[in-house]
């Protein structure tokens, strides 16, 4: 598979799983105007896609000069995607997890931020992931790793938010559930990809 496609693949695993920031995109699709809605998904596509970019080129930048470091990322970002992956599988994600969106968009970019760039879990994991990413695929292969990646952002919160608007009435968690079930085997099929180059590296 070309690795722009391989990025994109894992960038919308690593993105579709519901999580704040789609709980806060998938409510404004619920409860605002299409165009706000898709307003709110252009402003957290702002925010998601600099964060994956400073977790490639800052950790991914930072390992490729030593080579137990690389090794370190690797078993670390594999275990971490395999639980990632694990945890996808057994969560049960609910809509009931409302977000208030009737507010100026100034403090809808304050908030896609810190659902963004405040959450903890989600610089680990991406710092683990995008930075594995650039171990496991240096170069030019890399940067289309990274390219397909945020390629996958615009096209799922703009998908999503287009999605639910014209569908809100069908909506449910089971559809919720099915997309954490997908994202989660392809977590697990990119995290053993990710011990088994670590295994390689020994």
């Amino acid at each position: 598979m070309p690795f722009y496609l391989q990025g994109l693949a894992i960038g919308l695993a690593y993105v579709a799983p519901i999580g704040m920031q789609n709980l806060f995109v998938i409510n404004s699709a619920l409860t605002q105007s299409r165009r706000r809605a898709l307003l709110t998904a252009l402003i957290v596509v702002c925010f998601d896609v600099p964060l994956a970019f400073a977790c490639y080129f800052g950790i991914g930048a930072l390992v490729e000069r030593f080579v137990w470091l690389q090794m370190a990322v690797l078993l670390a970002g594999g275990g971490i995607v395999l639980w990632i992956g694990v945890g996808l599988l057994r969560e049960k994600p609910s809509l009931s997890q409302n977000v208030n969106m009737d507010i100026p968009l100034s403090k809808v970019a304050v908030k896609a931020l810190v659902v963004t760039w405040c959450n903890p879990q989600a610089i680990i994991d991406g710092t683990m992931l995008y930075g594995s990413f650039r171990i496991g695929n240096p170069g030019a292969a890399g940067a289309q790793l990274i390219l397909g990646s945020a390629t996958a952002s615009f096209l799922w919160f703009f998908g999503v938010t287009v999605l639910i608007s014209c569908f809100s009435a069908r909506f449910s968690d089971k559809i919720l559930r099915t997309i954490n079930v997908i994202c989660g085997c392809v977590m697990l099929l990119y995290g053993l990809k990710l011990m088994v180059q670590f295994f390689q590296m020994l």
